[in-house]
């Protein structure tokens, strides 16, 4: 209300300009002003318009252009993991449809080539802490080349397996590198990650695998007709490729802090479990694992099989609408992890998943059966995000944890490797309802493990 008066506030009359007069703008108006420039012409009065800027205005709206800041390019090396990672899961998409008939053809039961499957997460939990030492000594890339060329090699031996034994025995030389370029993976995307990027890069990787695992049967499918054998070379020679790609492109990648190698020693587990947020991570992967890598691949097929008329096409097509779901909510899902922290897509998307799990023990109807799946892998890709990003945020940028993440990892393969096994005998027991109702106990309990949990702001 103080700028208009002063270029209508002189009086024209000069036998006025001395007398103050309080109507235009009261006790502090432009006469005292007008006043003190008297001895001037009556344009001198105007010369404060000038001094009210525009510029001034725009002042606060400054910040407004810095908002995108925050969004920094994915770095160079993640990108080439994520590339990486898309090249190895279509590959595995390959011959994970193929793995159980390939070891039945030689004369083994169901129970013997479910064991194919189990030996693989048998020795990812048992290699991983190995893994996790041999990331803090030589480095996230060497590494993950060496356990993506390792996984190569004993691929192209499954393909040229003469019997069970061989089988078994080069699929469990496949877990031991596996966990190596999975534990350096993740130790690697920890420190590169911009603090604010962590759930969404989280997200981009794993939807890299998912994609890989959807388009892989597909190209699979089309292979079938040409043996069992063939998948393995096709798969093995994928690995190689993309062993090729990182090495070439992260070998300088290094070790240590981003702008400050080596600025503090690597993370411990004893420290890791000190911070609440990693306990909680813990318990949620256990539940995950139990949950998504065990009873799902192994007793949704069974249930659908039992339950349905055409059961086995059924369980293929839900074990993609799973992965569908997955691959649909994990970008959104990283983001919203993001902005609103860990707890909240973590603790919810868990939830979801696990009472989506627990209708499909209980359901007669195929188009439910489907949704059902569907809603259970959004949940499940809703929570991963969160989770990965949980780790690195415990973990931070300055320190390298390669021993805290083989810990976290070997929780999710305890939970794959014991829920097929204790949910199978519920089932035999009790039925798939309750087989499925104590899955969905499992994963509420994991969710529940982040309710002391405080809101922690990435490091």
């Amino acid at each position: 209300m103080d700028t208009p008066p002063p270029p209508s506030g002189p009086d024209p009359s000069p036998g006025h300009r001395s007398t103050p007069d309080p109507r235009p703008v009261g006790p502090r108006g432009t006469p005292a002003a007008g006043g003190a420039r008297e001895g001037g012409s009556g344009a001198a009065p105007q010369k404060p318009a000038p001094q009210k800027p525009a510029p001034q205005e725009p002042a606060p709206q400054e910040p407004a252009p810095q908002e995108p800041a925050p969004r920094e390019p994915v770095p160079r090396e993640i990108r080439v993991l994520i590339a990486a990672a898309f090249l190895i899961a279509i590959g595995f998409g390959l011959i994970a449809p193929i793995l159980p008939q390939f070891a039945r053809s030689f004369d083994v039961g169901v129970a013997a080539a479910g064991m194919i499957v189990s030996v693989f997460a048998l020795t990812r939990l048992l290699f991983a802490p190995v893994s996790g030492r041999l990331t803090d000594r030589l480095g996230e890339p060497a590494v993950y080349v060496g356990g993506v060329l390792t996984v190569a090699v004993s691929t192209l031996l499954c393909g040229l397996a003469g019997d069970y034994a061989q089988l078994m025995f080069f699929r469990a030389l496949g877990g031991i590198g596996s966990t190596m370029f999975t534990v350096s993976a993740m130790t690697m995307i920890a420190r590169l990650s911009p603090p604010s990027m962590r759930g969404r890069i989280s997200g981009m990787y794993a939807t890299a695998f998912l994609t890989g695992n959807i388009a892989g049967p597909i190209v699979g499918g089309l292979l079938a007709g040409l043996g069992y054998r063939l998948p393995f070379f096709i798969y093995g020679g994928t690995l190689v490729v993309a062993a090729g790609l990182v090495f070439v492109l992260l070998r300088h990648a290094g070790t240590g802090s981003r702008g400050n190698a080596a600025a503090k020693p690597p993370m411990s587990v004893r420290e890791a479990l000190g911070v609440s947020t990693y306990r909680a991570a813990l318990c949620s992967g256990f539940a995950n694992g139990w949950s998504t890598f065990g009873v799902r691949t192994a007793l949704v097929p069974l249930f659908a099989a039992q339950t349905f008329i055409h059961g086995d096409a059924y369980a293929g097509v839900a074990l993609a609408l799973f992965a569908a779901g997955n691959a649909v909510s994990q970008p959104f899902a990283g983001r919203v992890s993001d902005l609103y922290g860990r707890r909240v897509p973590l603790m919810s998307g868990l939830a979801v998943a696990s009472l989506a799990m627990a209708g499909i023990g209980f359901t007669s109807s195929v188009p439910l059966f489907l949704v059902l799946a569907v809603v259970s892998g959004a949940g499940t890709g809703f929570m991963n995000p969160a989770q990965q990003a949980a780790v690195a945020d415990v973990i931070g940028a300055d320190r390298t944890g390669g021993k805290v993440l083989a810990t976290f990892q070997m929780s999710v393969d305890l939970g794959a490797i014991l829920g097929p096994v204790l949910a199978g005998l519920i089932a035999d027991r009790l039925g798939f309802g309750f087989a499925f109702g104590m899955t969905a106990a499992i994963g509420l309990l994991g969710a529940a493990a982040w309710l002391p949990v405080r809101a922690r702001r990435p490091a």
